[in-house]
């Protein structure tokens, strides 16, 4: 297929992968209200997904194989898109639940394999990865940006704020819908080893026996804890810091929109330079900086700029790594599904865990800290990831 009807798939498909989440966000508290919602439900709306994601990411394997990449991608999308669209026919505790529950077993399936998908593709160019990653992001930041506005505009109407995501998917639906006869393995740049390895139709399994894969897993991990936590408690940080609620919100979008341009820059400057240890490292320095500048109570903006590009660069080539170290696009698939599976469990945890700190020390402070520590023992990781090979021969 034409390479950028390709990247438009990629593009649509990572689109949809988070509105379903962060659109709930914005409006949690107005839900509480209006649906007699309990603390502990609503936080399932948005911890439901996440566990989702590492739960049910081995299944995306075992699916792929049964019935083929695009597929199993195109029943993914059709599953978050359902689910979406089921918001907008009844305002209920039990269906935002569910929906949450469903729409994360679609992200659940969509993400690893869109690894694949671009392992398949697009072998020669795991750059491509930053059209994932970035995209993502914008579907994040559009949702949760223009939760409120929707919601003013609507005449307050919580079921029409919370489905209008819906026609990402029906579009993403409808480009995907033309690799559904798609059987050949054959990508549009594949080589021949890859397509020797790819035609032996073995079962892919998830590498929980290879070391670098166990610590990729664990990179992903600790990386999704730093950024839902980050993500959780911003806001609460900065109105205890002082700062107004609107400036608080304000903290929280531009950490999210500076991980855009970040995320489709950091790609390509590895793939170009090979040197991903050094971009690793410093996506992870730049987090550890911002951190120590919260905890010594300095301006918050630079800081979450600071956040914002980290987390901006860890995701796409937390994403990416999978892809670089693999043969296939099976087995980019089993790698991404193991890393997503621990990974996103792991990163559940972040945001509870900061929580727990924080409701036991009455401070921020010592939350912080554990911060600090897991991003020093994340560039631990790093640096064995990486040691393996020389820069020059690491080149991705």
């Amino acid at each position: 297929m034409k390479k950028y009807f390709l990247l438009l798939a990629i593009f649509i498909a990572a689109l949809n992968l988070r509105p379903i989440i962060t659109s709930v966000a914005p409006l949690l508290r107005t839900m509480q209200n209006d649906l007699a919602m309990s603390g502990l439900t609503a936080s399932l709306l948005t911890t439901l997904p996440v566990l989702c994601m590492g739960i049910f990411a081995p299944a995306a394997t075992a699916l792929r194989d049964r019935i083929g990449l695009e597929r199993t991608i195109f029943i993914a999308l059709f599953l978050i898109t359902g689910a979406t669209a089921l918001r907008g026919i009844v305002s209920s505790v039990f269906i935002l639940v569910i929906t949450a529950l469903v729409g994360g077993i679609g992200i659940s399936l969509a993400g690893p394999l869109l690894s694949g998908f671009i392992k398949k593709y697009f072998p020669t160019k795991p750059g491509i990865v930053s059209v994932y990653s970035a995209s993502m992001t914008v579907g994040a930041a559009i949702a949760s940006a223009f939760a409120i506005p929707l919601y003013n505009r609507s005449n307050h109407s919580l079921t029409l704020t919370l489905s209008c995501w819906a026609i990402f998917g029906v579009v993403a639906l409808i480009v995907w819908s033309a690799f559904l006869g798609n059987r050949g393995s054959k990508g549009n740049e594949g080589n021949k080893e890859s397509l020797v390895r790819s035609s032996s139709k073995l079962p892919s399994r998830l590498p929980i026996r290879n070391k670098k894969a166990v610590l990729l897993t664990l990179f992903f991990g600790l990386m999704a804890s730093v950024f839902y936590s980050v993500t959780a408690w911003i806001s609460p940080i900065a109105l205890s810091f002082g700062y107004s609620a609107a400036s608080a919100a304000m903290l929280l979008t531009v950490f999210t929109i500076i991980q855009i341009p970040v995320s489709l820059t950091i790609p390509f400057l590895v793939a170009r330079s090979g040197k991903r240890r050094f971009y690793l490292i410093l996506c992870s320095v730049s987090e550890l900086i911002g951190i120590v500048m919260l905890l010594f109570h300095l301006p918050m903006l630079p800081a979450v700029i600071l956040l914002g590009i980290g987390a901006g660069g860890l995701f796409p080539l937390a994403l990416m790594l999978p892809i670089v170290e693999t043969d296939t696009p099976e087995e980019a698939g089993a790698w991404s599904a193991m890393s997503q599976c621990g990974g996103y469990i792991i990163g559940a945890m972040g945001p509870l865990l900061i929580g727990g700190i924080y409701d036991s020390s009455g401070s921020f402070m010592a939350a912080l800290v554990a911060m600090v520590a897991v991003i020093v023992v994340m560039i631990g990781v790093q640096v064995v990831i990486t040691g393996g090979k020389s820069e020059g021969e690491a080149s991705i």
